[in-house]
């Protein structure tokens, strides 16, 4: 008898999950992130973004986290200053990193749901953080999958098209070279590395949004440390492809080296 693969497995609860508001798809229904007088638990503050504890924690056991990115509902990261997509990086990656050092956690995750096929609820512009006591992190990735054709490098931040994408498609990688930690992030010396990584997820947003011109267009970015460095992976998202679903068959497109080059051109 085969002996089972090792997996994550986590609770998620149906109760709490069935009772969380949902905007994603355009339902006319209120925003709980516009009603800011009515948001509870709030942590940090910076400039219109907002750190606070999720109401709805569906997963267990966990500590769940919501970065509100701003007050406009409908905007974007493709939309955003520089300078405010900065401020959000850092931000974001100061709480991110926080969490990581209480050591309390087996793994910290950083990410962001944009789209109706993204697997988030909520439209107004946001990103999550879950700090998880009791899971394997060497299961949640695999080090090759950040290999790709590389496209740019500024103020050692590395950008390039995976080649080895962990489900197919346009999948874009980022690499920091320096390690930082999260008394690092506000210092001068850290802010040219944060504004060239901002540069490249924003970038990276208008190129998924201009390359594949879908409506209802949808993408997630991911963030992970690897050896004390940070790695973001940006991935479209559509109706997840069957072979990878019932077998775990990643797809390569043959059009990488095309990608690699219509990129380069937004960075």
């Amino acid at each position: 008898m085969n002996k089972p693969l090792p997996i994550n497995l986590i609770d998620f609860n149906i109760g709490v999950g069935k009772g969380k508001p949902l905007t994603i798809n355009g339902e006319k229904r209120s925003c709980p992130f516009c009603n800011v007088g009515t948001l509870t638990d709030i942590i940090d503050t910076k400039e219109d973004m907002i750190f606070l504890k999720n109401k709805y924690i569906v997963l267990e056991p966990s500590d769940q986290f919501v970065l509100i990115e701003g007050a406009d509902c409908n905007s974007d990261m493709n939309l955003y200053t520089p300078e405010k997509m900065t401020s959000l990086i850092s931000f974001g990656i100061s709480h991110w990193l926080k969490l990581w050092e209480t050591g309390k956690y087996k793994a910290v995750l950083f990410f962001k749901n944009y789209g109706p096929l993204s697997g988030g609820t909520i439209h107004h512009p946001h990103m999550q953080i879950v700090g998880l006591p009791v899971i394997d992190p060497d299961l949640m990735f695999s080090t090759d999958e950040f290999e790709g054709i590389p496209v740019a490098t500024e103020s050692g931040v590395e950008i390039n098209v995976a080649t080895r994408p962990r489900i197919g498609f346009s999948e874009i990688n980022i690499l920091v070279k320096k390690q930082f930690t999260a008394s690092d992030i506000s210092s001068p010396q850290a802010y040219e590395t944060l504004s060239a990584l901002a540069h490249y997820i924003q970038s990276s947003v208008t190129f998924l949004k201009d390359f594949f011109k879908r409506e209802n267009f949808s993408y997630n970015i991911f963030f992970y440390l690897l050896d004390g460095c940070i790695r973001v992976k940006l991935l479209p998202r559509f109706a997840t492809s069957p072979l990878y679903i019932g077998y775990s068959i990643h797809l390569k497109p043959t059009n990488l080296a095309d990608t690699a080059e219509k990129l380069r051109t937004y960075i």
